[in-house]
């Protein structure tokens, strides 16, 4: 009887970085209910479910608990780098429109790309380089920033969050090469930013109610799902070819504003959302003629 035929990595990696996509719109739909909280408040209970369901895996499956030389330095440094690209986020959805940040935030592509390109000397093609800017530009039609603060400290923050995040995922590529579980990944994280976060969320905790609650814990449940997608995403497959994909989170977030917050879009986001399938399409059947 012959075995059945293993997905290619490469694919692998592209499904799991949508449903990371997905994972991620719900988390920010849930951050949106959670009301007028500190964005420390917010970002611990994102971490904390997520530290609490990888730590439930590593207990469960020992295996998972294999260490590799030489991931301490990289875990330490995704870890790092990847909170201080959560805060840098959230404190620019505080501070300005929602549609800057959103589109700064998602410079976190082309970072991943160009770290990888310049840490792990990944190569990446013309036409695949293009096909990322198209899928940028389609997400600037949907978004529309204004970038009327473009100078000021919060968009610049914002930037620095887009690069940090861009960074913190290369780590994970780094991480998966040298076969790394995923749960370990997260779990080491998701702690190290609970801990981070800590200090300020005992001196500025703010009182909530049950529904707050509940709302957090499922945008933390929401936000490990994005976190072990992601994670798995970039150790099946480099950024130059799966990152692309991760701008179908707006289109999620369209979706779900328009079932949620009854938001209809306009004719330049459906048009933004024509060019992100279309370039998502493309890098698909260029990875598959690449793969033949």
């Amino acid at each position: 009887m012959k075995s059945k035929k293993n997905i290619n990595p490469l694919y692998k990696g592209m499904i799991l970085i949508i449903l990371s996509a997905f994972c991620f719109a719900m988390m920010n739909m849930f951050v949106h209910l959670s009301g007028e909280l500190p964005s420390f408040q917010k970002s611990f209970f994102r971490n904390l479910i997520a530290f609490i369901i990888a730590g439930s895996i590593l207990i469960k499956d020992r295996d998972s608990l294999e260490w590799k030389k030489g991931c301490i330095v990289p875990l330490v440094m995704r870890s790092f780098f990847g909170t201080v690209g959560i805060l840098c986020n959230f404190y620019a959805l505080d501070k300005l429109d929602l549609a800057d940040a959103s589109i700064l935030n998602k410079m976190s592509p082309f970072f991943a790309i160009l770290f990888s390109v310049i840490i792990l000397k990944e190569k990446i093609k013309p036409v695949q380089f293009l096909i990322v800017i198209g899928a940028l530009i389609g997400a600037v039609c949907v978004v529309k920033p204004s970038f009327s603060n473009a100078s000021t400290i919060p968009a610049l923050i914002a930037l620095c969050g887009g690069m940090c995040a861009g960074f913190a995922y290369t780590m994970v590529r780094l991480l998966g090469n040298k076969g790394l579980k995923g749960a370990i990944i997260v779990c080491f994280f998701s702690g190290f930013s609970c801990l981070l976060i800590l200090p300020y969320l005992i001196f500025k905790f703010q009182p909530m109610t049950l529904k707050q609650v509940v709302i957090l814990i499922l945008a933390g449940v929401s936000a490990a799902g994005g976190q072990f997608t992601i994670t798995s995403a970039y150790c099946y497959a480099p950024a130059k070819d799966v990152s692309v994909y991760d701008y179908s989170q707006i289109i999620f977030a369209a979706a779900l504003g328009f079932f949620v917050f009854g938001q209809i879009p306009d004719l330049l986001s459906w048009i933004g959302y024509f060019i992100i399938v279309l370039m998502a399409v493309l890098m698909f059947v260029y990875n598959k003629r690449k793969i033949k």
